[in-house]
């Protein structure tokens, strides 16, 4: 930090100092100085508590206890010369204590503070001022597990950047302020810089750890769903195998929707599918010449009475003129994400492949005879 000298158009570099060098507490003088002055902190907040302890069972006090435009809690934990290797495990603490507190308890937390303080207005008017709500009813505090964490110290330990730094991408709302003195003279300053996420950074990070939250789930749901299908499709190639079928014998569970085995015809194939509400079984017509699988589907819907009269029931005729493959399949409404329904599911698969294996399998010479 620089002092100007207008006269002389020159800087002087200001002494920076320790606070410990000056007397200064960290009770005493750092956490009055930011209750009095929150927006030190760079942004609005109402401070409704000092040394609170208000927790079962232990006898802990975080230093500073406010709340934010979005009703959030903001645990404020202060150091002097240095974090400690401690502070972030502290915090953590404080926020889980604070994560069950009710909109009422913490309108009597900020009560007390109040009265303590010789303050007479009414803590929950207050909040609703602040908060830019007419109605305490209206009032949403502490929501969710969106606790909050503000750590204030004058140099921070590697272990504790590193670790703030995994909790920020890891959803936790953590900030970390650097507290400097200066002195010039008789005068002195105090320079209050967030260092941890930068600010012109804090918003990208913020965006950055949300999306990778997202995929994190979106990973772990796909994973769950991935295991869900091979379950299934390994009781389904068993049952397959009980029956008598050899139809897929050299076939393997599958982590995909879809399983098929091969008719003797390349790219014509015996297809099951399992979708979110259906079950399916198709002969799939995919070779990869289009010509080649409209001219196979052409001739087999020449002879679609006699092959539905053969199957037993009317068949789902595709011919896909925007697409290169063409299919014919069977289905019906079973939710096969639903391990309850698993035993009619797999019945229904079995019964249906086989039986659009013995419908189409007479016509694989015909077909054979159409490609060119």
């Amino acid at each position: 930090m620089f002092r100007i000298d207008s006269a002389a158009n020159r800087i002087t570099r200001l002494n920076e100092v320790r606070f410990s060098d000056l007397g200064f507490r960290e009770r005493n003088h750092l956490q009055e100085w930011i209750a009095n002055q929150p927006d030190v902190l760079g942004e609005e907040l109402l401070v409704i508590q000092k040394e609170f302890d208000g927790f079962d069972d232990t006898r802990e006090r975080l230093d500073l206890l406010a709340i934010d435009k979005l009703g959030n809690l903001v645990v404020i934990e202060n150091k002097l010369d240095d974090s400690g290797r401690d502070v972030v495990w502290q915090c953590l603490k404080y926020a889980s204590y604070c994560s069950s507190l009710s909109k009422a308890q913490v309108a009597d937390i900020y009560g007390r503070y109040l009265e303590k303080s010789g303050t007479t207005a009414d803590s929950r008017q207050l909040i609703c001022d602040f908060l830019g709500e007419e109605d305490f009813e209206d009032v949403v505090l502490n929501p969710g597990n969106d606790q909050r964490l503000i750590m204030v110290a004058a140099q921070f330990r590697k272990e504790v950047t590193s670790t703030v730094l995994w909790l920020l991408k890891h959803g936790v709302f953590i900030k970390c302020f650097k507290a400097t003195p200066y002195q010039d003279g008789e005068a002195l300053f105090l320079k209050m810089e967030q260092v941890i996420p930068l600010p012109e950074a804090e918003e990208f990070m913020i965006g950055i750890s949300e999306k990778e939250n997202e995929e994190r789930v979106t990973e772990r749901v796909q994973a769950a769903r991935y295991t869900i299908r091979k379950e299934f499709w390994q009781r389904t190639l068993d049952a397959l195998d009980k029956s008598g079928s050899n139809l897929y014998s050299n076939v393997g569970p599958s982590k995909d929707s879809w399983l098929y085995a091969g008719s003797g015809l390349s790219g014509v194939l015996y297809t099951m599918i399992i979708n979110k509400d259906e079950l399916r079984v198709e002969f799939s017509l995919s070779r990869n010449s289009t010509e080649d699988n409209k001219a196979m589907f052409d001739s087999l819907q020449r002879d679609r009475d006699k092959i539905e009269a053969t199957f037993g029931e009317p068949l789902d005729w595709r011919r896909l003129d925007h697409k290169k493959a063409s299919i014919i399949g069977f289905a019906t409404s079973i939710a096969a994400h639903d391990k309850e329904l698993w035993p009619e599911a797999i019945e229904w698969m079995v019964k249906n492949v086989q039986r659009l294996y013995r419908t189409f399998n007479p016509y694989i010479p015909q077909l054979r005879a159409l490609i060119k």
